[in-house]
C-alpha cells in the first residue's frame, strides 16, 4: 500500500495514499481497534455532517466573507455533496467505540471535506479546523448531526413504513366486515368479536405509536450548533446559529431551529431519549401485533388456525411440507433488539460531567439502528405477510361457537353464578351451553333460541 504523510499538532503520520482523510483519523483508527468494519460510525451521521458542514460554510461566507471567500466555499459545497451523495462512504472508518464527545468523527469529516475539496479545487486552498470546521467545535457539531439524523430516519423512513401498515390494515378492516369470531383473553376463551374489530386494534396502534413519534419530532429540530465548545458559542459570530439552522432546513427540506440554550443542547441528550421512548412504544406494539398474527395462524391442524400467511419459504431442514410465520418472528427479535437499545440510550443520556455529554457516539448508534430497523422490519412484514392476511370463515365460526364463554350473553336473563354453573356443566359434560341450561332448568330450549345470539354479541 502506498502512503503520503499528514501532520497535525502532535506530529507527522503516515496515511494511505488513496484515501481523503488525514492525521487526526488514522490516529483515532490506530487506537481504537474495537469494532472494525462491523460498528463503524453509523451513514446517517456521516450524511448528517456533510449536510451541517455545507450548511456552516454557507453561513460563513455569509458572516465572515474574508475568511470563507467564494473560491472555498465553491470546494467545501463540492465536497459536501460528495458526502451527502454517500460516494465518499469508504474515507469514513471510524468506528462508534471512540472519544464520548465523537471528536474523532468531527475531524475524520473536516479532513475528507478538506482534502477532497482541495482535490477538486486543484489547490492547496481547504485546511481542516481553519476552514471546515470554521466556528465550530466537535461539542457542538457532534449533537447537531445527532439530531439532523434522527429527524431525518424519523421522517423519512419510521414514519412512511407505519403509514403504509396502517392504510394495509385499514384495507383489511374492510375486506373483514361481518366476519364475528371468538374474542381471546389470558389465551383463553373470551366473548366474541369481530374479525375487523381485532385489526382496528392493530391498526389503532400503530395510529397512536405514530402520533407520539410526531409528538417526539419537535424537540428534535433543535440544533446546538454555535454552542462551540462549552455552550458559550466562543469563535461562532454572532448569527451563526440561526443561519446555519435555517441552511440546513433549507437543505434537507426539514424544519430545524437553532436551540434556545446551547448549555442544555450540548449537555443533555432527553430530545433523543423521549424520542426513542415513542420507538420503543412502536417496538411494543408491534411484537403485540406480530404475536396475535402467529398465534391466530398457528397450526394448520393443531393450532387456532384463524387465519393464514404467505408461505414465503420451508420451515423446516427436517420435516417436509412445513411452513413457519417467520416475518412475525423477525419483527418480535427486532422489538427486543430495539428494547435493549433504549436501555443503552437512556444510560448513556446521563453520563458525563458538567458541560458536556461523552456517551453520545453510543447514543446515536443505538438509536439509529432502533430507527433503521423498525422501519425495516415493518416494511419486510408488510411486504410479505400483512398483505397477505386471509380469514378462515370455517374456522372462526368453528371456534366461536364452541367456546363457553358465549354463556356471558345468558347474565341478564339467569345471573353470573347460574350462567357460571351452565358454563362449567358443559365443558364438564361436553356438551353444548344450550343442553347444559336445559338440564339445569335455567331456561327452557325456546327461551335459550330467543336470547342467545352470538353474532350479535359484538
Amino acid at each position: 500500500m502506498q502512503y503520503r504523510i499528514e501532520h497535525d499538532s502532535m506530529g507527522e503520520v503516515p496515511v494511505p495514499a488513496d484515501r481523503y482523510w488525514g492525521a487526526g483519523t488514522q490516529r483515532s483508527c490506530q487506537n481504537f481497534p474495537i469494532g472494525v468494519g462491523i460498528e463503524t460510525m453509523p451513514r446517517e451521521i456521516i450524511n448528517a455532517f456533510g449536510i451541517l458542514k455545507r450548511a456552516a460554510a454557507q453561513a460563513n461566507h455569509l458572516l465572515r466573507p474574508e475568511k470563507m471567500t467564494e473560491e472555498k466555499l465553491r470546494a467545501i459545497t463540492a465536497a459536501c455533496d460528495e458526502v451527502i451523495s454517500g460516494s465518499l462512504n469508504d474515507h469514513f472508518p471510524l468506528v462508534v467505540w471512540q472519544t464520548g464527545s465523537g471528536t474523532q468523527s468531527n475531524m475524520n469529516v473536516n479532513e475528507v471535506i478538506a482534502n477532497r475539496g482541495n482535490a477538486i479545487a486543484g489547490a492547496k486552498l481547504l485546511h481542516p479546523n481553519d476552514d471546515v470546521n470554521m466556528s465550530q467545535s466537535s461539542n457542538d457539531t457532534f449533537p447537531t448531526a445527532m439530531h439532523i439524523a434522527a429527524v431525518l430516519s424519523l421522517e423519512n423512513k419510521v414514519i412512511p413504513a407505519i403509514k403504509r401498515l396502517i392504510d394495509t390494515f385499514r384495507r383489511l378492516e374492510a375486506e373483514n366486515e361481518g366476519i364475528v369470531k371468538s374474542g381471546r383473553t389470558h389465551l383463553q376463551d373470551a366473548t366474541p368479536i369481530s374479525f375487523s374489530q381485532e385489526i382496528s386494534g392493530w391498526r389503532s396502534s400503530l395510529e397512536r405509536d405514530l402520533q407520539l413519534i410526531r409528538l417526539s419530532l419537535d424537540p428534535l429540530r433543535e440544533l446546538a450548533l454555535g454552542g462551540t465548545a462549552v455552550g458559550t458559542g466562543l469563535n461562532a459570530p454572532k448569527g451563526f446559529d440561526a443561519l446555519v439552522a435555517q441552511e440546513v432546513s433549507d437543505l434537507t427540506g426539514k424544519t430545524f431551529r437553532t436551540a434556545e440554550n446551547k448549555f442544555h443542547a450540548l449537555t443533555s441528550k432527553d430530545e433523543l431519549v423521549f424520542a426513542h421512548g415513542a420507538l420503543k412504544a412502536l417496538a411494543g406494539d408491534l411484537m403485540k401485533i406480530a404475536n396475535d398474527v402467529r398465534w391466530l395462524a398457528s397450526g394448520p391442524r393443531n393450532g387456532l388456525g384463524e387465519i393464514t400467511i404467505p408461505e414465503n419459504e420451508p420451515g423446516s431442514s427436517i420435516m417436509p411440507g412445513k411452513v413457519n410465520p417467520t416475518q412475525c418472528e423477525a419483527v418480535t427479535m427486532v422489538a427486543v433488539q430495539v428494547m435493549g437499545n433504549d436501555a443503552a440510550v437512556g444510560f448513556a443520556s446521563g453520563q458525563g460531567n458538567f458541560q458536556l455529554n461523552v456517551f453520545m457516539p453510543v447514543l446515536i448508534y443505538n438509536f439509529l439502528q432502533s430507527a433503521r430497523l423498525l422501519a425495516e422490519v415493518m416494511v419486510s412484514f408488510h411486504d410479505h405477510c400483512v398483505v397477505g392476511i386471509r380469514a378462515n370463515r370455517e374456522k372462526m365460526a368453528q371456534n366461536l361457537h364452541s367456546s363457553l364463554m358465549l354463556v356471558t350473553a345468558l347474565n341478564p336473563h339467569i345471573g353470573y353464578e347460574n350462567a357460571a354453573k351452565t358454563a362449567k356443566l358443559a365443558y364438564k359434560e361436553n356438551i353444548s351451553l344450550k343442553e347444559a341450561c336445559v338440564r339445569l332448568g335455567f331456561l327452557t330450549a325456546e327461551q335459550f333460541d330467543e336470547v342467545f345470539h352470538p353474532e350479535q354479541m359484538i
